[in-house]
C-alpha cells in the first residue's frame, strides 16, 4: 500500500474540491483491498451515484469515501440531514471508508473503515440550516459524529501512516458482523452497551458499573421501563458473540 496520493490525476481539474475527490478516489482504487472479504482491489460506481462510491466486485459490499485534510477523531461533515437519516434505516446504507490526509503533502495518514451497522441516528448530528442569504437557503447539513461509534466500528486500516494487516482489518469486521442481523432498534440497544462497555477504563467490569449509566440509557430510551433488564439482555448478547467474557456473580471481562 502506497500512503502517497498522485497529485497530477488531477491537474486538468480546477476546483479544489473536485481535485481532492479525483485525488482521494484514485488512491482508493488503487491501494485498497475489500475488508469483508479480502478481495484484493474495490471497483468506483460511475460519478454522480446517489449511495456509495465503490463496491466489491466479489462480495458486492458498497463503500463510500469521506476525506478531511485534519483529524477525523470527533466529527466529519456529510450531505443533506434528512437523507442521511433515511440511509439509516434503510437496508441499502453502505459502508464508510473516512480518510485522513495532510493537503500539504497529500500523504494518508489515517484510514477508518465503519462496517454499515455501526450507523444509528444518535450518530447524525443535524446543523442548521442555511442563511437566508446562501444559495441553498434552508437547507439542512449534517455531521457524522465518530467519538459516538463504539471503539470495535472504527476499524484502522492506516493508523498513524502504519498500515493494518488485511487479516487483522477482516478479523475485526467479521466479528462484529453479527449486529447487522438486528433490526434498527434492537441494534442501536447493542451499540449503547457497547459504548458504555468501553467507557469503563478497566478490562475487568462488573454489572454494577453498566448499571450506573442507567439513567443516561433511559434519557435516550424513554419508551423503556426496564432499563436494567435490557441492560443485562444486552451484556449476554455481547458474551454469546465473543465481544466480552463473563466471569461470574455480576463480573465481566472485554476480550
Amino acid at each position: 500500500m502506497n500512503l502517497q496520493m498522485d497529485r497530477e490525476i488531477a491537474e486538468h481539474y480546477n476546483n479544489e474540491s473536485q481535485k481532492i475527490r479525483v485525488i482521494t478516489e484514485n488512491w482508493v482504487s488503487q491501494n485498497l483491498f475489500c475488508p469483508y472479504c479480502g478481495n484484493q482491489y474495490i471497483s468506483q460506481f460511475e460519478n454522480n451515484r446517489p449511495v456509495a462510491d465503490f463496491y466489491c466486485p466479489h462480495c458486492i459490499e458498497e463503500y463510500e469515501l469521506k476525506s478531511k485534510n485534519g483529524s477525523i477523531a470527533n466529527k466529519v461533515n456529510d450531505g443533506a440531514y434528512a437523507k442521511m437519516i433515511e440511509r439509516v434505516e434503510s437496508v441499502h446504507n453502505p459502508n464508510f471508508f473516512f480518510m485522513h490526509y495532510k493537503k500539504a503533502d497529500l500523504k494518508v495518514k489515517n484510514f477508518i473503515m465503519v462496517p454499515k451497522h455501526f450507523f444509528s441516528k444518535e450518530i447524525i448530528e443535524k446543523r442548521k440550516p442555511l442563511a437566508e442569504s446562501a444559495r441553498r437557503a434552508g437547507w439542512v447539513g449534517c455531521n457524522i459524529i465518530m467519538n459516538q461509534i463504539p471503539e470495535e466500528g472504527r476499524i484502522f486500516i492506516v493508523k498513524n501512516e502504519i498500515q493494518q494487516s488485511p487479516e487483522s482489518v477482516i478479523f475485526k469486521v467479521k466479528k462484529t458482523n453479527f449486529i447487522s442481523q438486528y433490526k434498527l432498534d434492537a441494534r442501536g440497544w447493542i451499540l449503547d452497551i457497547l459504548n458504555c462497555v468501553n467507557k469503563i477504563d478497566s478490562r475487568e467490569f462488573t454489572l454494577e458499573q453498566v448499571y450506573q449509566f442507567e439513567e443516561q440509557l433511559t434519557a435516550k430510551h424513554p419508551e423503556n421501563n426496564h432499563v436494567k433488564d435490557k441492560i443485562r439482555q444486552q451484556l449476554q448478547v455481547l458474551r454469546d458473540k465473543g465481544i466480552i467474557e463473563f466471569r461470574g456473580r455480576g463480573h465481566y471481562r472485554k476480550v
